[in-house]
């Protein structure tokens, strides 16, 4: 039997308080942006490279759950350290490099310039560990979930995502990631086995928005976009989490945050496909007891 939550909200009022919570998440990344924990993780996101597409796909298929990636000196200079027995994330590099060359027309030496492509190792910031714990880790405004799940929203999301053909699995993730949705085809859903049961319930949602937004499109369209499609997600998982009872802004705010770079112009683009997705995923994990009745 599929497990669901129970509601007595209509989906009328679930509709009208997925706009509003939109609405909410919004003004409070306008909060944070003014921040002074706002001003230090812009610090530390400014120090990463803005990969190629060919990058981005190298670093997705050897690490799908990787968030911030870097070299093994960069991390030094953030105050983090790569830990032994890691492996890096294999890429390319390149390098400009200047020749001389005769031209063959005219016989003198000419000077060209090109770039020089050369495997490289980055690794994930989940790879890593703070060197001065004392000085604060600049990445961390997604503040983790406690807490329980009392409403089984868990259980109801995986119910949901295996009746669409999709095996959810409870393990171990290595690094910083919550969850992961594949997209080798073989229609798994990971959520890490150390979380919360509120922040497994979160993160169920953020996986199974993946499934309804994502999943069938390109897997270089991901990719490329990504910042947008983890707006979209984590703000799904933020909507219907508040709808039934469950406050995820300590975390969710952040992430979204970080992967919209704080624009809420970003987020509000967002707005048509996270509700769309929003009312799909709370109608179909739902079901709505009738009222109570009225004592004569």
């Amino acid at each position: 039997m599929t497990r669901k939550v129970s509601t007595r909200k209509s989906a009328e009022e679930r509709r009208a308080e997925a706009e509003q919570l939109h609405e909410t998440i919004t003004e409070q990344i306008e909060g944070l942006r003014d921040s002074e924990t706002w001003t230090r993780f812009l610090a530390f996101a400014q120090a990463f490279h803005r990969y190629s597409l060919g990058n981005l796909l190298l670093i997705f298929a050897q690490c799908p759950e990787a968030t911030h990636v870097a070299g093994y000196r960069t991390w030094q200079s953030l105050n983090r350290q790569v830990r032994k027995g890691e492996h890096g994330i294999r890429i390319f590099g390149g390098r400009d490099v200047r020749e001389t060359v005769e031209n063959e027309q005219t016989g003198e030496e000419e000077e060209l310039r090109r770039v020089r492509f050369f495997p490289v190792s980055v690794f994930d910031m989940g790879q890593t560990d703070l060197i001065d714990e004392e000085a604060g880790d600049p990445a961390n405004i997604a503040q983790p979930l406690t807490g329980d799940d009392p409403a089984g929203i868990y259980n109801a999301v995986a119910d949901y995502l295996t009746d669409k053909g999709w095996s959810v699995k409870r393990e171990p993730i290595a690094g910083t990631a919550n969850g992961y949705t594949a997209t080798d085809g073989t229609q798994r859903v990971v959520i890490d086995a150390n979380l919360s049961p509120a922040q497994a319930a979160k993160t169920a949602l953020h996986e199974a928005a993946h499934v309804i937004l994502h999943a069938e499109e390109d897997h270089a369209e991901y990719v490329e976009h990504r910042g947008i499609k983890e707006t979209e997600a984590e703000s799904v998982a933020y909507v219907v989490a508040g709808i039934l009872g469950l406050d995820t802004s300590a975390y969710s705010v952040g992430y979204v945050a970080g992967w919209s770079n704080c624009d809420t112009d970003t987020v509000k683009a967002t707005a048509a496909n996270v509700l769309r997705a929003a009312h799909a995923l709370a109608d179909a994990i739902t079901t709505t007891d009738s009222p109570a009745p009225v004592a004569a």
